[in-house]
């Protein structure tokens, strides 16, 4: 751990430890990110907006993006430049979320 700005990062070791109890999640540029895979992209939509709503009562915004029934989600703490302990209690929030037609928990990530 360190810090950047006013909060301790986390170093790119202790993320990956992190991740072992983040099923899915991974490790990238400095970032942990996941991607969701939903039947339709109504269920995708929906998904992106419960998170949204997540995100804004935790003042900590994901980087999304959407590519019709697949959602990807990155997480960074803008403010420090670097992984927190936010990133990682708001991937434990999401995962926690009801995955309402989600095709497969284990699709992979993306870039």
């Amino acid at each position: 751990m360190g810090y950047r700005g006013n909060m301790e990062t986390i170093s790119e070791e202790e993320a990956r430890q992190r991740l072992e109890g983040l099923p899915a999640w991974e490790y990238a540029n400095g970032r942990i990110r996941k991607q969701f895979v939903f039947r339709t992209f109504l269920r995708a939509i929906a998904f992106v907006n419960t998170v949204a709503y997540l995100a804004e009562a935790a003042k900590h915004h994901p980087d999304m993006t959407i590519n019709y029934n697949k959602v990807t989600l990155r997480l960074i703490t803008h403010s420090e430049g670097a992984l927190t302990e936010r990133d990682f209690s708001l991937a434990g929030e999401i995962e926690g979320l009801p995955m309402v037609g989600l095709l497969d928990d284990k699709a992979g990530t993306a870039g």
